[in-house]
């Protein structure tokens, strides 16, 4: 059992095994589970974010209330038609994934909340998209699967995964973290390697704020989703490349804590602050209600 990044690694260290290894023995010994049963449930998941990832890249997908639908394939089409993109097409086809999630969701659509609804698109687009740069097979996906859930618990365990609680760096904030960790290890880097991405990826998004307009889900989640997604893929290039986290993993999640507590209400999933207290964001939610 670990409860915190520090124990994580010592375990992989003792063990000489990878993250992930550690998440499957643990599932197995909390769940009373075999080990091809976990990693079948972990495919099952696998599977719901590919489909969810695809679904808006070739139709346009609307959101119940109609506040947002189309990025995806607008993104994608980009891709599509342009010779060149300033991102380049794989961290643009990584943001039209994220997307593309963000959109299910919103329509009522099958998603894998992870570890939110609100940033069901950061995970799947990330590992998704890495595992097609490296030339990945969907086992070493399902393990990046399973190392982002090491991270997300030790979050959860710590600190919240709520933006209720500690705002959207508490939601798309850890899932870009645990993205960030998985991606590393996907790449052949060591656990401490995963462990300073997932810091990297967190001090990127600390203090942002939950602010959706109308008090729905989809703005500016979606986008968010799409930027969780680039962070977490530039904090594991970083953390490839040798580059470290100054402060250790296991603090930047309780500054997170802290900073999420310090937040006021307003900026915490009340949609009474941020852009959804905006006159445009109040006239969007006028008209969606109205309706």
């Amino acid at each position: 059992m670990y409860n915190t990044g520090y124990e994580l690694l010592k375990i992989t260290k003792e063990k000489k095994i990878k993250i992930s290894d550690v998440v499957v023995q643990n599932e197995c010994k909390v769940l009373e589970k075999s080990e091809s049963e976990i990693r079948n449930k972990m495919k099952e998941n696998l599977k719901v974010m590919i489909e969810s990832s695809k679904q808006g890249l070739d139709g346009e997908i609307k959101s119940i209330s109609g506040l947002i639908g189309g990025d995806a394939k607008r993104v994608n089409d980009y891709i599509n038609t342009k010779k060149t993109t300033i991102c380049g097409n794989t961290l643009n086809k990584a943001m039209a994934r994220a997307l593309s999630c963000s959109e299910i969701n919103a329509a009522m659509g099958k998603i894998i909340a992870a570890p939110t609804a609100g940033s069901c698109g950061i995970l799947p687009a990330s590992i998704i998209t890495s595992a097609e740069v490296l030339n990945l097979d969907e086992n070493a996906m399902i393990n990046a699967l399973f190392t982002a859930a090491g991270i997300g618990q030790i979050i959860a365990k710590n600190a919240t995964l709520s933006g209720a609680e500690g705002g959207c760096q508490a939601e798309c904030g850890s899932a870009s973290a645990m993205a960030a960790a998985a991606i590393v290890e996907m790449a052949g880097g060591t656990p401490e390697m995963s462990l300073n991405a997932a810091a990297i990826a967190l001090k990127n998004i600390l203090g942002l704020v939950c602010d959706p307009i109308a008090g729905l889900v989809e703005a500016p989640c979606a986008k968010r989703n799409a930027s969780g997604t680039v962070n977490a893929m530039l904090a594991a290039d970083l953390a490839l490349a040798g580059v470290k986290s100054i402060i250790p993993f296991d603090e930047v999640v309780e500054a997170m804590y802290n900073v999420g507590k310090s937040l006021p209400h307003e900026l915490r999933e009340t949609a009474l602050g941020g852009v959804a207290a905006t006159k445009s964001g109040k006239e969007i939610e006028n008209n969606i209600f109205d309706k």
